[in-house]
């Protein structure tokens, strides 16, 4: 008769055994011998540590090794089934897939995030509903070396594409693009206030060509409530500044209008319809054209050479990358929002004959267009832009200062591909993970993210947070202030 002894004897001999070793049933610990038993009569419990099991000793001997038995460099460490849920590759994949550029690598996963706004809006299925981009953060958190990065450089090497930066930076006295265009063979079209830099006529015909003589009054009725510091026209400024395109359209056909060409027919009123009107509205009516001609006339005397004749020749959209270099004018006054306002609707204009590529169009110091008068064009004009095939960026530092129902943020809720660096004020935190439908946790996550890590959302799919990955040469690209010799790294 064989004894529990005998058993646990027999069983021991077979676990020293490395070959027989995995045929033997396993050894009962026993428990704690001096414990003797509890108040309830329990037994005395035993702490069981993956250690102290029973297993193949590991070997670190070279020769063991080359004989074929386990031999591992290092002893492994403990774990548990729900540290192990890591390792389920079902439970946390790549949130994206691989078309489109390289964005950086997830955090989590230390997968690659690959993305493209335009590339998701042509898949089938759609990824995205709108290839408008929303870049945001504080100064030095890394959001300008992304853009950079991620919607210029990046894209330029994929076929049928090219970009149209507004560049507000100035690195060295001009605009931290400009040595890229260069590359391409184009030098920047740089805007001063001095009279040296390049001229945006609000009339050129190209505007007209893309959103018609609506989208030149439209323009107008922008520019010049800006220049009042976003006080809005009423209906009798607007009926006058209508009337008075109306006159120059059809009264000068030898050339291009210009603004100078408006201002002498703002306040006539011997237009045929008005004779119906009372002497008051008349006089209303003349009173009004008066106003905006005054506002507009101020405009041209303080930016002489910016906006009072044709469109300069160096406009052009037929390089691969094309600057606005706004980077010389002031930050306070309207010459900003106003370049940018007359750039966008130039570029629709040119882009509406040139359907050949793609167009990333980004806006350094985005909220000139999304946080002012401007927001009205972007607005307008969004069924037009995605037909042109044009992906809008919008790089800005928070979004608590656009009013919740204003224009911008309609913009802002369309955008289906969402960059936020870090928000170190907690309203600004809580705005972004409310507005963009961040999970609650992620609001504290924004506050404290490094420099260079942003948390990640597109289409449908939930945020991820990012780490950005640059090449040597990005980091010299998108962190010196110097002058960049480009041409032998593509």
């Amino acid at each position: 008769m064989t004894t529990p002894n005998d058993t646990n004897s027999s069983r021991s001999k077979l676990w020293a055994l490395p070959v027989l070793r995995r045929f033997a049933p396993p050894l009962e610990i026993p428990g704690d011998k001096a414990g003797g038993t509890d108040a309830a009569g329990s037994r005395g419990a035993v702490e069981i540590v993956p250690w102290a099991l029973p297993g193949t000793p590991l070997r670190t001997q070279a020769a063991a090794a080359r004989r074929g038995f386990y031999a591992p460099a290092l002893a492994g460490a403990p774990t548990t089934t729900r540290q192990a849920e890591i390792l389920n590759t079902a439970l946390i994949g790549p949130p994206t897939g691989t078309r489109g550029v390289v964005n950086g690598r997830d955090v989590l996963s230390r997968t690659t995030i690959s993305h493209d706004p335009v590339t998701a809006y042509n898949s089938e299925p759609r990824e995205v509903s709108s290839p408008n981009v929303i870049v945001m953060g504080d100064v030095g958190a890394g959001k300008s070396s992304h853009t950079k990065c991620n919607y210029v450089v990046r894209p330029l090497l994929l076929q049928g594409r090219r970009g149209v930066v507004f560049d507000k930076k100035d690195q060295g006295g001009e605009g931290e693009y400009s040595n890229v265009v260069r590359h391409y063979g184009f030098e920047p079209i740089r805007f001063t206030t001095d009279g040296t830099g390049t001229t945006l006529n609000l009339l050129d015909p190209m505007i007209a060509r893309g959103t018609g003589v609506k989208g030149q009054t439209r323009l107008l009725n922008i520019v010049t409530r800006i220049a009042r510091g976003d006080q809005p026209l009423n209906e009798w400024e607007e009926e006058a500044l209508r009337e008075a395109l109306r006159r120059t359209v059809n009264r000068v056909d030898h050339r291009a209008p210009v603004l100078a060409d408006v201002l002498p027919n703002l306040g006539q009123i011997d237009h045929d319809e008005y004779r119906t009107l009372s002497a008051a509205a008349r006089d209303d009516l003349h009173k009004a054209g008066l106003s905006v001609k005054w506002t507009l006339n101020g405009l041209l005397d303080e930016y002489a050479g910016l906006l009072d004749g044709e469109t300069s020749a160096a406009v052009d959209l037929s390089g691969k990358l094309t600057s606005f270099d706004i980077s010389q004018l002031p930050d306070d006054g309207p010459a900003v929002p106003v370049v940018m306002a007359i750039g966008n609707m130039w570029m629709l204009g040119r882009l509406r004959s040139e359907r050949t590529s793609a167009t990333t169009v980004v806006y350094e110091e985005g909220w000139h267009m999304i946080g002012g008068p401007s927001a009205q064009l972007i607005k307008a004009n969004q069924k037009l832009s995605r037909g042109l095939g044009i992906s809008n960026v919008f790089v800005m530092h928070k979004g608590t200062d656009i009013p919740k129902d204003s224009p911008g943020m309609a913009i802002i809720q369309e955008a289906q591909t969402v960059i936020v660096y870090r928000q170190s004020r907690p309203e600004d935190a809580l705005w972004c993970q409310q507005t963009f439908g961040f999970a609650p946790e992620t609001a504290r996550t924004i506050e404290t993210l490094a420099d260079g890590h942003y948390i990640f959302k597109f289409g449908s799919h939930p945020e991820a947070h990012v780490e950005h990955i640059r090449s040597e040469w990005e980091r010299q690209l998108t962190n010196t202030d110097e002058g960049l010799s480009v041409g032998t790294i593509f």
